[in-house]
């Protein structure tokens, strides 16, 4: 088994792995985990697939390296979402009720 096809099952194993967290979860920063994990899936592949030939393709390394710098962005800007839904939930609940 090369590196290669390692990384391509190991890639396809945790984007499938985020996918049911995904579908199963319902706490917030546990789909936004999800979410992230799928999108390590997607690079371990991307990476994969740029070096499956005897040389590296820099345009695939290229788009990795863009995309973890977006998924960072991205996780940021979910979590702080997550925290005003939050905030804004519990100025809405009663005083009396309580969240599970």
């Amino acid at each position: 088994m090369s590196g290669a096809s390692l990384y391509l099952g190991l890639g396809v194993l945790l984007w499938l792995l985020g996918l049911h967290g995904l579908l199963r979860l319902r706490h917030p920063l546990r789909r936004i985990m999800a979410i992230n994990l799928m999108g390590s899936g997607t690079f371990m592949v991307m990476v994969a697939l740029a070096s499956r030939s005897g040389h590296n393709d820099p345009v695939l390394q290229a788009l990795v390296v863009t995309g973890l710098v977006v998924a960072v962005s991205a996780t940021a800007f979910a979590l702080r979402l997550a925290v005003a839904h939050q905030a804004h939930r519990s100025r809405q609940r009663p005083t009396g009720e309580h969240e599970e």
